[in-house]
């Protein structure tokens, strides 16, 4: 099992989720968070005075899939996340050592 996190462009998020669902993906966890990276925020003119704004609002994805559904979802990520412009943002993958439903005790595979 692994972990897929992927941090993408807030408005690339529903297109991000259709294409997860369109490959099979069941569940996915999102969080609103901030962010930079190579292009270290911008800065921005509000009532007249220039101020710096270095975290920018990002959006995390965060998907536990079988191993065989690594390649398709990340496939997934990359064609609906892309705009061609800096801060796209990033793909995670991580090993996942375990994974239990609560409500019914399973786990591995069959949990997620």
């Amino acid at each position: 099992m692994k972990m897929v996190t992927a941090v993408i462009k807030p408005f690339k998020l529903d297109d991000v989720r259709e294409a997860l669902a369109g490959i099979g993906v069941q569940g996915v966890t999102v969080t609103e968070v901030k962010g930079f990276g190579r292009q270290k925020g911008h800065t921005e003119l509000y009532r007249g005075a220039e101020y710096v704004v270095d975290f920018l609002p990002k959006v995390k994805i965060e998907v536990a899939l079988p191993d065989q559904m690594v390649d398709a979802a990340v496939e997934a990520i990359l064609n609906a996340a892309r705009t061609g412009k800096i801060g796209d943002g990033k793909i995670f993958i991580s090993q996942l050592e375990e994974a239990i439903r609560i409500r019914t005790g399973e786990t591995g595979d069959e949990a997620i």
